[in-house]
């Protein structure tokens, strides 16, 4: 009775969550907060779950303490939930400059918040917007605040990204009055739900890695199995990518566009070479290293010296969005798509203003994001970007672009000089007179090294940022870790399916393939151990400061431990691929969107990167089941058409095995990468746990692939069939939450990603 009373309660939870996330979409968020998420019964329902399963734990007399401990760390996570819905109180609070105020207005549903008070008064002293450098969109907005708490004060400052906390009180910065004399600020307090929460989350983390060492738990008898003796391998396979043959009309020579790459340039807060701008130009702006068979310096160049031209180029490439299929676009528009006379100029205009006020939907996080690209464009075409002019007084050096304003220690001819070298330049560049051009830049690239003191770059660091330019370390080694994961996989489903396997020729194909995957990773470890030396070299700083380059250690560790691993178990080489493939691919995808510009600090969290990269790993995981799910429907069907006399039962077996190796550490990682999201949202805006449409699915995906590994209780996945249909069937909550929130839901926070 009390494991169909948890099997009922478990379904209806699920079921819940998953109707509120299409409920959502017609009747809004304020519907389904009220009514769903912050009802009694959708609170009883939880209560029931985790009471039935404390029960069954209970009964089942469950001893084996990582397991306890995993569950357990769930049942104090629904508690602290449980305080934070009972006992936390938020709302919002409007501050004017000098006045001071105890109350605020907290959100009870209705039409007509209700009337709070704060245990001290809070003054707004000031209020400011802060401005990416060179332009007019907000980086930040900041409110400077005086706690009053009877006669003590206690200086403050509150934005987008940095809580201020006091006496249990969070306040994170929402809005701003439009006379910039008032700021809207979002309050927070809930002290003993987080302290709950977060030990909860802590003892998850710890029993979720238990699970996968703790000597007589299933995954390591998982992994004495003696089927993996037989070895796992497979062949090697590369991925190649054709280059596009077009060219765009108006650029520089490869040559001559290389010439002036090599110059140096003050970019992300210090010098490197100008082709390190080139590169990330290109792909923040069009996605690729290239353009049409164009080298990114060409691209600069181009956009340099043939502005206008460059503006009807179809360079810019547009995510799937909202605004994308409002204005029908399609994937690559020009610059001047976004300009109509007819439509009042710039078409984005009004919904980059209503943007900046707070509008934060979809659709205009999309305009946003394409502003931000033309205003790079724009920069770089008034020369706002080209900061190549060194001038060194008093043993400082200062970079200039061509438009700055001069200080009036620069003597007139160099004055002179940074205003019209460019000019100069591109007279002689349409004249047709390239070595009068080369001339020119090879003048420019000798008063680089007479005016710029101590600020260049020596001939290593040189060398290694244009080694490091060359190669795109992440996309290589991605692809070939993928491939080699991919495939290996691949051949231990053909092989373990075969009927009757020759176990003399099988041991000696392992070792051979053994020998050439251990050799690639070798090979695959040098060239990222490789990469982050140049890295080191270039910055001066050991890479781990962000987080493309924790993704590359990730990496690296995995790749080292799984080689460590590989003579003891053969599988961890097939692991190692998958894991540090997938790391890669996270890596890779983020320098195709390069920050070129100040972003939003919250957006360059540690957690926000372990987050994504951990889920994908999950995800990347939990869809190979799926493949072992689908190759063993399609070989018990196959059977049943020919009607063999043969049973399907040892590699159906066999396959179930590979799919509960990759299920347990895939749990983990989706575990891990679930909550860390939560603690991530906790510090930057204040709450956990918010019911967004794809944390909600990501929850039920979770949950749903956590039957799974609770074989004991449901005795019919131990059979490979039943276990097989249910990982096939289980695949479409990934697609769900991966596709379907973005697609089909349209809602939350979650729809850019």
């Amino acid at each position: 009775m009390t494991r169909k009373a948890l099997f009922a309660f478990y379904i209806l939870t699920i079921a819940a969550m998953a109707a509120a996330t299409v409920i959502e979409k017609s009747e809004g968020t304020d519907f389904v907060s009220t009514h769903i998420y912050g009802a009694w019964w959708f609170t009883l329902l939880w209560a029931m779950l985790a009471a039935t399963g404390i029960a069954w734990i209970a009964r089942r007399r469950l001893r084996r303490w990582s397991l306890l401990t995993l569950h357990a760390s769930l049942a104090i996570i629904l508690a602290g939930a449980l305080l934070t819905h009972l006992t936390a109180r938020r709302g919002m609070i409007h501050l004017r400059i000098g006045q001071p105020t105890a109350t605020y207005y907290e959100d009870n549903g209705t039409d007509t918040p209700a009337t709070r008070s704060l245990p001290f008064e809070i003054r707004l002293d000031r209020f400011d917007i802060e401005y990416y450098k060179g332009t007019k969109a907000p980086s930040d907005y900041v409110s400077a605040l005086t706690i009053i708490d009877g006669t003590a004060q206690a200086k403050g400052r509150v934005s987008m990204n940095n809580i201020m906390t006091y006496s249990s009180v969070r306040l994170y910065q929402s809005s701003y009055d439009e006379d910039m004399r008032g700021s809207i600020l979002a309050v927070n307090s809930d002290p003993w739900g987080i302290a709950v929460t977060y030990t909860g989350y802590a003892l998850l983390f710890i029993s979720l890695v238990w699970m996968l060492i703790d000597p007589g738990a299933t995954y390591r008898k998982l992994l004495r199995s003696p089927l993996l003796r037989r070895g796992i391998m497979g062949a090697a396979a590369l991925l190649a990518m054709a280059p596009q043959a077009a060219r765009a009309a108006t650029t520089l020579p490869e040559a001559d566009a290389d010439r002036l790459g090599r110059l140096n340039i003050l970019y992300n807060d210090r010098i490197c070479q100008l082709q390190t701008l080139a590169i990330d130009f290109t792909k923040k702006l069009h996605g690729s290293r290239s353009y049409r068979g164009l080298t990114a310096e060409q691209v600069l160049t181009g956009w340099i010296f043939w502005g206008d031209e460059w503006s009807d180029e179809p360079f810019i490439k547009l995510k799937d969005g909202e605004l994308k299929e409002t204005l029908q676009l399609p994937d690559y528009v020009s610059v001047n798509t976004f300009f109509n006379s007819d439509m009042g100029g710039y078409i984005l205009g009004p919904y980059i203003h209503e943007y900046y006020r707070g509008n934060r939907d979809a659709f205009h996080k999309q305009a946003a994001d394409i502003d931000n690209k033309i205003q790079l464009i724009m920069e770089l075409r008034r020369g706002l970007t080209l900061k190549v002019f060194p001038h060194t007084a008093g043993g400082h050096t200062t970079w200039y672009a061509p438009t700055d304003n001069l200080p009036d220690t620069i003597d007139n001819d160099r004055r002179l000089y940074m205003a019209n070298v460019f000019s100069l330049l591109y007279g002689e560049i349409l004249k047709g007179n390239m070595p009068a051009a080369r001339t020119i830049i090879d003048k420019m690239a000798a008063y680089q090294t007479q005016n710029a003191g101590h600020s260049l770059p020596g001939p290593v660091q040189t060398w290694a940022e244009r080694t490091y330019n060359a190669i795109p370390f992440a996309t290589i080694l991605f692809m070939v870790c993928l491939a080699m994961g991919l495939v290996t996989l691949a051949a231990a489903i053909i092989r373990l399916s075969a009927p009757r396997p020759d176990t003399m020729a099988d041991g000696r194909a392992c070792k051979a393939v053994r020998r050439i995957s251990l050799a690639t990773m070798g090979a695959a470890f040098a060239a990222l151990t490789f990469c982050g030396a140049l890295r080191w070299i270039v910055s001066g700083n050991i890479p781990m400061s962000n987080g493309y380059e924790t993704m590359l250690l990730v990496a690296w560790l995995v790749m080292l431990l799984s080689m460590a691993a590989s003579r003891r178990f053969p599988i961890a080489l097939t692991f190692g691929f998958l894991m540090a493939g997938f790391f890669l691919l996270v890596s890779h995808i983020g320098q195709m969107d390069p920050a070129i510009t100040n972003i939003m600090p919250v957006l360059n969290s540690p957690l926000l990167s372990i987050h994504v990269s951990v889920i994908m790993l999950a995800f990347a995981l939990l869809s190979l089941t799926f493949i072992c799910g689908v190759t063993a429907l399609a070989i018990a069907a196959a059977h049943r058409l020919r009607g063999s006399a043969g049973s399907t039962e040892a590699p159906l077996a066999s396959l179930q095995l590979l799919s509960r190796l990759l299920l347990y550490p895939a749990l983990a990682a989706l575990g891990i990468g679930t909550f860390v999201g939560a603690v991530w949202a906790n510090v930057s805006w204040g709450q956990y746990w918010g019911w967004d449409p794809k944390e909600t699915w990501a929850l039920i995906t979770l949950m749903v692939y956590a039957v799974a590994a609770h074989t004991d209780t449901l005795p019919a996945l131990r059979r490979p069939l039943c276990f097989h249909a249910f990982m096939a069937a289980a695949f479409l909550t990934i697609l769900m939450t991966y596709f379907g929130v973005n697609y089909f839901l349209g809602s939350g926070m979650h729809t850019y990603a």
